[in-house]
């Protein structure tokens, strides 16, 4: 049910549209969200933008995505941000699980790369906003406002993640060695597979690490999926 203030004339949402936060004070809607974010600065920073806003508040905060459902049920958000890229496996079943528990919920997806695949992501979960990292804090915040009063919001970036995606830097053979490496074969193993010198594989596999901006290969294996590049 949407809230007003006296005199202000009610706005007919679609189906399944999240409703506008409660209302506190006579003319003032107050939107309460939930930041879901593994990396501490950028929660801080989320926090800070979001803060900056009257109408906006902060109720919840958390890095782990194991913890998303069990706060927001004691919070009851009107939005959960929640990185697109969290590196837990069941993520997306926690926001489908979400989803299903609080529909109400509006769920917004903040992605630093947005990659078709991560844009598949994030719709499977339900999310009815996808935002980029790059968004001014005054951006943000109208994001968030629109997302809250149930309108979908597409930033440009995710829509031109699937129109123009991204060229793959990976040569054949390195395509080959990583995809060796998914399957958890060990680099003497894709060396004897591949007929390569054991050298050969450990340098290429530095060069996958820089050009996915991986820290391990189990990273850069990921990475490699979510943009399309295996």
């Amino acid at each position: 049910m949407t809230h007003r203030a006296a005199g202000t004339p009610a706005v007919h949402k679609g189906p399944g549209a999240a409703p506008r936060a409660p209302e506190i004070g006579e003319n003032t809607l107050v939107i309460r969200v939930m930041v879901v974010e593994e990396q501490g600065l950028s929660r801080s920073a989320l926090r800070a933008v979001l803060s900056n806003e009257n109408d906006l508040e902060v109720v919840g905060e958390i890095g782990d995505p194991g913890r998303i459902l069990r706060l927001a049920e004691r919070e009851r958000p009107d939005v959960v941000v929640v990185d697109v890229d969290l590196t837990a496996a069941d993520t997306q079943d926690v926001l489908v699980l979400l989803r299903e528990r609080l529909p109400r919920v509006a769920l917004l997806a903040l992605s630093g790369r947005w990659t078709a695949d991560s844009l598949r992501r994030a719709l499977a979960a339900g999310a009815l906003g996808l935002a980029g990292t790059d968004a001014t804090p005054a951006q943000f915040a109208r994001i968030v406002r629109s997302v809250a009063a149930g309108n979908r919001v597409i930033d440009p970036a995710a829509a031109a993640a699937v129109l123009d995606p991204a060229p793959n830097p990976l040569t054949t053979r390195e395509r080959e060695i990583l995809r060796a490496a998914a399957e958890g074969l060990p680099p003497k193993e894709i060396a004897s597979r591949l007929y390569l010198a054991h050298g050969t594989v450990r340098n290429r596999m530095s060069a996958i690490l820089r050009k996915t901006g991986a820290r391990n290969r189990g990273e850069a294996i990921r990475r490699a999926q979510e943009r399309g590049w295996l």
